[in-house]
This record gives structure tokens, sequence and C-alpha cells, in this order.
């Protein structure tokens, strides 16, 4: 029976000395570190078989060697990421990689609920309304220069208001006289036609299109009769009670151009230079 007291290893015996048992076979203390002990990740030594040992990710450590590798604090007992081989603990993780709020200047911790927009991030109670403090969470907001409104507040205390409805504009819209309109809100004001995105043009402080201004107000041409708007060959001749668009202001007998030469009126009729002679 004295050879279950030899070591399995090295077979001297174990009568009075200290062993561990691995698969039923005893082994002597030198025997089994040199034989199943751990190597530590950080310090490269035996992890012997009285030292308190800690394992991560297939990784082995001496206990007084699992620490931060930036600030040397333990690790047994905080929580801890990895780097590589390198344990960081999560102060230091997260001064490195984490984003601070920008309301309070703290950490916004790995895991917990934040907001972030336009590059700048939040813990979600610190993203609150400008106006009415409380968090505006995961509700709808609307950014105005460096603040955030929530809606109900952005649209009482800060939108522009539709000159012609009263209620509040929060995006898009049409300016006209220094005054603010929604797209559907400002029309013509003869046929109410929309008139966001199109030509148009006013009498007094009333926008008309181009239609219902031709009729209402644009003199006539007195070369081909239709109004005479400023849209389109906006440019035009006048001259005593007549106007002409450009192109109709031609030689009456010849209809040579005369918009920038000399003519004579003749009645109805204006002439070029070489016609008034040939009278």
């Amino acid at each position: 029976m004295s050879d279950q007291f030899d070591c399995k290893n090295c077979k001297e015996s174990l009568s009075g000395r200290k062993y561990i048992q691995v698969e039923d076979a005893p082994h002597c203390i030198p025997c089994y570190d040199r034989l199943y002990a751990k190597t530590c990740q950080e310090c490269k030594e035996i992890i012997g078989h009285n030292a308190k040992e800690l394992f991560y990710e297939d990784r082995h450590y001496h206990a007084h060697c699992f620490r931060c590798f930036r600030c040397d604090r333990s690790l047994a007992d905080e929580p801890f990421t990895s780097q590589g081989d390198a344990l960081v603990c999560s102060d230091c993780y997260c001064n490195e990689f984490s984003s601070k709020c920008a309301a309070c200047d703290k950490i916004v911790m790995p895991g917990s609920r934040m907001l972030e927009y336009d590059g700048a991030a939040w813990h979600e109670d610190c993203f609150t309304c400008h106006g009415c403090e409380k968090p505006i969470g995961a509700e709808a907001f609307i950014p105005d220069k460096n603040n955030y409104y929530c809606v109900p507040c952005y649209e009482g205390r800060v939108a522009p208001q539709c000159s012609h409805c009263k209620k509040a504009l929060t995006k898009g819209g049409v300016t006209y006289k220094d005054e603010v309109w929604h797209k559907e809100c400002f029309v013509c004001t003869g046929c109410k036609a929309p008139l966001a995105g199109q030509p148009f043009t006013s009498q007094g402080d009333s926008p008309y299109c181009v239609k219902c201004f031709s009729s209402l107000y644009a003199k006539k041409c007195a070369g081909c009769n239709t109004a005479i708007t400023g849209f389109g060959d906006g440019k035009y001749v006048s001259f005593e009670d007549r106007q002409w668009h450009q192109p109709c202001f031609k030689c009456s007998r010849c209809s040579v151009s005369l918009v920038g030469s000399g003519f004579f009126p003749d009645r109805d009729q204006i002439l070029c230079t070489d016609c008034n002679n040939d009278d």
C-alpha cells in the first residue's frame, strides 16, 4: 500500500508531506506546480497551488496581478473590460472612450440610457426642454440655435406664426414682405391657387398668380394686346400712355425693332426713321 503515497510523477514518498490529488493520483507540490499550475498572463510566473488565482477569457492571473492596466487598481471586485491583452477598469475606460454628457459634463456610462444628437450625448434625464425643463426622452424635439424644445413649447414660445392661419410654422414655409406663411396658406388673392414655388406678383400687399394679375391689373401691350406682367420677356417700352413688350416694339410698316432706336409716332402707328422718311 505504500506505493499509493508516492508521487505519481517523481515517485518520491509523500509520507508526511503535502500532496494534491489529480485524477485520483497523488502529486507532490513541486510536481503539481510544474505540471498543472497555470502561468499568470500579467507577470508570466507560475501561479502556485497556494496562490489565489483569477480567470478571465482563457487567461489566468495571480490575484495581485489582476489589476487595471492604466490606474493599477485591483479588479478583483470591480467592473472592467479589456483592450487587447490589457485589463482596464470601467472608470479608466469611460474616461478615455465614453462620451460626456453635454448638460452635466459627467461620463455617460456604457449601457446606460442616453440620447445622441448632432455629435453630442446626454444622459436621458439631462436632455430636457429649454422651455418647460422636462426630460424630452424619446419624444420629438426641435433644435433652435443651441437649445432644444419639446414640440408644444417650440410651437407656443419660439416658432413664428403663419400670417394667414396664425398657427405655428415649424418647418418649411414661405417668406414674403418680412412675414411668413405655411406653404398651403400662401395662395393667390384672386383664385386661391397655391403660390409656393410658382411665379407671382403683388398688387399693394396682396399676392396674385400671373393669370389673375394679368386679368385684373396688368397693362395691355399696344402691339400684341396681351398683358404686360413683368414675367418671361419682362422688359417693356413705355411711350406716352402706351406700353409694348420689347419684342413687340417695332415699326408698324417694316417690322424692324425700334428698341434703342429713334422712332416717330404717326397717330396709332410708330415708324422707324426710314419708313417715316418715305412719307
